[in-house]
C-alpha cells in the first residue's frame, strides 16, 4: 500500500521565543544586522581595498609627475648625472629672460583671438545643424572630420594653404583680386592665421557636445515658444542657450586651459617666428628643455604655468557658480 508523507519537515518546528505579531500579521520579523558603526567601517575598509590598486595607479601617473615637476624646478639637472638642488635660481633665470614677456603676451593674444573666434563658432554650427530638418548627418560626419585628421597632418595642410606664392588662399583670393596675404609671414596676420587653423582643427568635437546638450532641451519649450510667435533668434536665445548654460560654461573653461598651452601650430607652423610674433609659453618650455638642455628653467616655468592655470580655473568656477546653478 502506498503511503503518504508529511511536506513539512520534522524539525520544522516553532523556535522558542519566535515573535508571534509577526506571525499573524504574514510578515517576517528582519534579522538583525551588525552595528552600524562596526558594518560602515568594515564597508569602507572593503571600498578601500578594492579602490587601492586603481587610486595607486592614478597617482603614480597623474600626481606623481607633477610633484616630480616641482622638484625639478628647484634643480640643474641634465636628467644623466645627479641633480643639484639650486633653490630659486631657475626661477631668478627665468625673469631674466626677455623673451618671458613675449611668450606671455603671445599666449594672451591667441588665448584672446580663440575665444572670440573659437568659442561662438561650434555654438552657432551647433544651433544651426540643430534647427536643419534634413542632411543632419551628413553635416555632423562634415563638421567632426577635421578632428580625426592627426594634428600635426591638418597643421602641415594649412601651413601649405598659407603658402604666400602657391598657396590655396592666396589663389582663391586673387581670382576676386585680393592680395596676396603674407599670413605666417608677417607678424601681425601670423597669429590670427594659427588661430583659424585651431579652430577648423578642433570645433568638431565642441559641435558634437553641443548638440547633445540641446537634444536633451525639452520640445515643449520650443512648442510654446513657436506657439507664442517668437522667431529663431528668440527661440535661439531665451531658450536654448539657457538651456545648455552649464555646458557652455564648462566647455568655456575647458577651451580655456586648451588655448593656453597651445604648442604644435606654432611649433610647427612658424617655429615661433617671425621675430618672436608666435612664441608661445608652450614653446619657450620646449626651447628650454630640448633646444638649451635646461631642464629645471623648463619645469619652473612649467609650474608658475599649472598655478596660473588654476588660480584662473578657480575664479572662474567661484565667479560662475551661482550662473551655471540657475
Amino acid at each position: 500500500m502506498r503511503t503518504t508523507t508529511s511536506t513539512v519537515p520534522a524539525g520544522d518546528v516553532m523556535p522558542a521565543g519566535r515573535d508571534v505579531t509577526a506571525d499573524r500579521t504574514g510578515g517576517a520579523k528582519a534579522p538583525r544586522g551588525p552595528r552600524r558603526g562596526i558594518g560602515g567601517w568594515q564597508t569602507n575598509l572593503a571600498a578601500l581595498v578594492f579602490l587601492l590598486p586603481a587610486l595607486v595607479l592614478f597617482g603614480y601617473f597623474s600626481w606623481w609627475p607633477i610633484l616630480s615637476s616641482v622638484i625639478l624646478g628647484f634643480q640643474q639637472t641634465n636628467l644623466v648625472e645627479p641633480a643639484i638642488w639650486v633653490g630659486w635660481e631657475n626661477f631668478q633665470r627665468l625673469f631674466a629672460d626677455p623673451v618671458l614677456p613675449i611668450a606671455v603676451r603671445n599666449t594672451l593674444w591667441f588665448a584672446a583671438l580663440s575665444l572670440a573666434i573659437g568659442f561662438p563658432v561650434p555654438v552657432l554650427l551647433a544651433v544651426f545643424m540643430s534647427e536643419v530638418r534634413r542632411f543632419g548627418g551628413l553635416f555632423r560626419v562634415l563638421v567632426y572630420l577635421p578632428v580625426v585628421v592627426p594634428p600635426v597632418v591638418s597643421v602641415l595642410l594649412w601651413k601649405w594653404f598659407y603658402n604666400p606664392d602657391a598657396g590655396l588662399f592666396n589663389q582663391v583670393l586673387g581670382l576676386v583680386g585680393l592680395g596676396p596675404f603674407p599670413w605666417l609671414q608677417d607678424s601681425g596676420w601670423a597669429m590670427p592665421s594659427l588661430v583659424l587653423e585651431a579652430t577648423w582643427a578642433g570645433a568638431g568635437g565642441a559641435v558634437l557636445i553641443y548638440l547633445a546638450a540641446l537634444s536633451g532641451v525639452s520640445t515643449e519649450l520650443y512648442e510654446a515658444a513657436e506657439i507664442d510667435g517668437a522667431s529663431v533668434w528668440r527661440r535661439v536665445w531665451h531658450v536654448m542657450l539657457p538651456q545648455i548654460r552649464g555646458v557652455l560654461l564648462l566647455m568655456l573653461l575647458l577651451q580655456v586651459i586648451g588655448v593656453f598651452q597651445v604648442f604644435t601650430e606654432p611649433f610647427v607652423m612658424t617655429d615661433g617666428g617671425p621675430s618672436n610674433a608666435t612664441v608661445t609659453v608652450l614653446l619657450l618650455i620646449y626651447r628650454y628643455a630640448f633646444l638649451f638642455g635646461d631642464y629645471g628653467t623648463a619645469a619652473a616655468l612649467s609650474v608658475l604655468l599649472a598655478l596660473v592655470l588654476a588660480v584662473l580655473s578657480a575664479i572662474y568656477l567661484r565667479l560662475t557658480k551661482r550662473w551655471g546653478s540657475q
